[in-house]
């Protein structure tokens, strides 16, 4: 079957998402490594770096979603990786000149904290007005296909790098990638459309909070959302405590590790292929709600390493189909999130949708580790494995879901009515 084409404008973006992505990829993990490579920091210092940064991060992004809401996406999307870059450059500077500090990391990582949230309302925003609506699944498959294949082939790319080269290598790649994206984003080109304030009022608590209100008050979205908070948080918390397990429990080798986790990866290809193939077939509803209590299940597994190949060949399966399910099941939830947001909102509603998810990842990683202090790291994982078994009850109802994408089929004509009258508009006017 041909590759279906979304047109040049998409290229663009496409094409810096990936180079973005790919850079990331490389640099997946490098502030971390440089704490303890060059600064020799201790264990709390690291666990600050992980969890203080993207926290605070989450906390200055709150005032931006009513900001880039009412801004035009594409300077916003070029702003922020412009910004990335920038912050990632002063540790290779900082390195080079024996002035690099464990609190320049901090800030550095609360910059890209901040700012991969407010890409994200700009460019999950900017997406929707630049694809027809029926090709919104088309793209998101193709987004998560990219990111899953740059986190298959970019952490063993930069773990040999970083060996050859030195620790700040990845990150010099990583930012330099930031830049490629924003110019590739200033190659796509066309008149952008964006909404404007029918006040002059400066922001108030109302419009920060304007994201979950609408979220919480739509019952589809609302119960994805909250899904989404836990099963999310959830499986990223497991992250930490599997590799105290193997690394140190079980005495699995590096290599062993890292295979571990990247050869799964291949599974997201698998799953972003098959998204609009099996929406086409059984529609949406029945995979957000099938898929997404099949990624549920699997995570109860890694309670259950044992040494030896017999544990290595468990944790491949096992994260082989949580990244199959959750690959297969992002880019219909996104579909589904653009498709129900007005495009009013938006920015608004995709910031708060990325505040909660951080917030929940922090959480439950903090009470996470905690637990595994008191007790271990397999009871942790599997306290962990049996909360996400209860997650399917907090996914839409049937009639919820099926309620949700009537809606979501007037808004598609209504797109397409507008578009025709535009299109009527712009020929009379040339005429």
């Amino acid at each position: 079957m041909a590759r279906r084409s979304l047109g040049r404008q998409f290229g663009w973006l496409w094409a810096a998402y990936a180079v973005s992505a790919y850079g990331s990829g490389l640099g997946f993990g490098a502030l971390p490594l440089i704490a303890v490579l060059v600064l020799d920091a201790s264990p709390a210092q690291v666990s600050a770096l992980a969890a203080v940064g993207p926290a605070v991060g989450a906390l200055i992004a709150l005032p931006l979603g009513p900001w880039v809401e009412f801004r035009r996406k594409r300077p916003v999307m070029i702003a922020m990786d412009l910004a990335r870059f920038a912050a990632m450059m002063t540790i290779p500077v900082a390195y080079a000149l024996g002035r690099l500090g464990f609190v320049q990391l901090l800030v550095v990582s609360i910059v890209l904290g901040t700012a991969k949230i407010a890409f994200g309302a700009a460019s999950g925003a900017y997406l929707k007005s630049l694809v027809r609506p029926d090709d919104l699944l088309v793209a998101n498959a193709r987004f998560e296909s990219t990111t899953w294949s740059s986190i298959a082939v970019g952490p063993p790319l930069g773990g040999a790098a970083v060996g050859l080269f030195g620790p700040v290598v990845t990150v010099l790649a990583d930012a330099l990638s930031y830049l490629l994206s924003a110019l590739g984003i200033t190659a796509i080109r066309g008149r952008e459309e964006h909404q404007r304030r029918t006040d002059k009022r400066p922001v108030r608590t109302g419009d920060l909070l304007d994201g979950w209100r609408y979220l919480l008050a739509h019952p589809g979205l609302r119960a994805l959302y909250l899904n989404q908070l836990l099963v999310a948080g959830l499986i990223m918390a497991s992250e930490p405590l599997l590799a105290v397990l193997l690394l140190g429990d079980l005495g699995f080798p590096p290599w062993q590790y890292g295979l571990a986790f990247a050869a799964p990866c291949v599974g997201g290809l698998i799953g972003s292929r098959l998204a609009p193939r099996v929406v086409a077939r059984y529609g949406k509803p029945r995979i957000l709600r099938t898929v997404g209590t099949l990624r549920a299940v699997w995570l109860i597994g890694l309670a259950f390493v044992q040494p030896g190949v017999a544990g290595f060949v468990t944790v491949i399966v096992v994260e082989l189909a949580i990244i199959i399910s959750m690959s297969l099941y992002n880019p219909v939830l996104a579909t589904c999130r653009l498709e129900h947001t007005p495009k009013e909102r938006i920015a608004r509603t995709l910031s708060a949708w990325s505040i909660g998810s951080s917030a929940a990842i922090a959480i439950l990683s903090a009470l996470g580790g905690l637990l595994a202090e008191a007790t271990s790291p397999r009871t942790a994982l599997t306290v962990l494995g049996l909360l996400s078994l209860t997650s399917p009850l907090l996914l839409p109802r049937a009639v919820e879901l099926a309620r949700t994408f009537h809606d979501a089929a007037g808004q598609r004509d209504l797109w397409y009515t507008t578009k025709s009258h535009d299109v009527a508009r712009n020929g009379s006017s040339s005429g």
